[in-house]
């Protein structure tokens, strides 16, 4: 059963679509593929997770609101030049790393476990059984610190170019309508006084 949330103005802004994950993760509680759901699936779905694949697609996630990434499978190609030779993995698990402080949760990444992927490279029904692993480690880091992590990928220059272009980009464009509205005004309204 998927759940969903209910989004803020922001995160709809964003294009999120947020649902409850059926991951259970207990504070401090290790797990080791602890079964979520059986899915046989068929044909088209099949395909469409491929496709979701080859495109990269990814996961996000959030645990006590630190995000978390991982992408939903991968391609393995044996031979460089040859794209029919590749094979098309599903991740079927997730191993979920937790790093803690005293009580506080300080960091989570995720990991797929590439041993127990799904082969979807042909298009037929495939039973897959998806599952999930927690495991939990003490850390020194304090609860303060923990979103530094997050903060200097999002500090790079390269962010700040794209924000002034589009605030300068959106000036001119402003600049530009409110323009050609006056001249068009000003033909009006002159041949109204004429």
């Amino acid at each position: 059963d998927v759940k969903e949330k209910r989004e803020a103005l922001g995160e709809v802004l964003n294009g999120d679509r947020l649902v409850v994950a059926p991951y259970k993760l207990d504070f401090k509680v290790m797990k080791s593929s602890e079964p979520v759901c059986k899915k046989k699936l068929s044909k088209e779905e099949v395909v469409t997770f491929r496709q979701a694949v080859i495109k990269d697609y990814y996961f996000q996630m959030y645990y006590d609101d630190l995000p978390v990434w991982g992408f939903i499978g991968k391609v393995e190609k044996d031979s460089k030049n040859d794209p029919s030779q590749a094979r098309y993995l599903l991740f079927n698990e997730v191993r979920f790393e937790v790093l803690y402080n005293n009580d506080r949760v300080i960091e989570i990444s995720v990991q797929a476990s590439p041993e127990t992927a799904v082969d979807i490279t042909e298009d037929k029904e495939v039973d897959v059984e998806f599952s999930y692993s927690a495991s939990w480690r003490q850390t020194n880091t304090p609860f303060e610190a923990r979103m530094e992590r997050y903060s200097k990928s999002s500090s790079l220059p390269h962010h700040l170019e794209i924000h002034w272009f589009s605030i300068i980009n959106s000036c001119v464009t402003v600049l530009l309508l409110t323009g050609f509205l006056a001249t068009i005004l000003m033909r009006v309204l002159k041949n109204d006084f004429v």
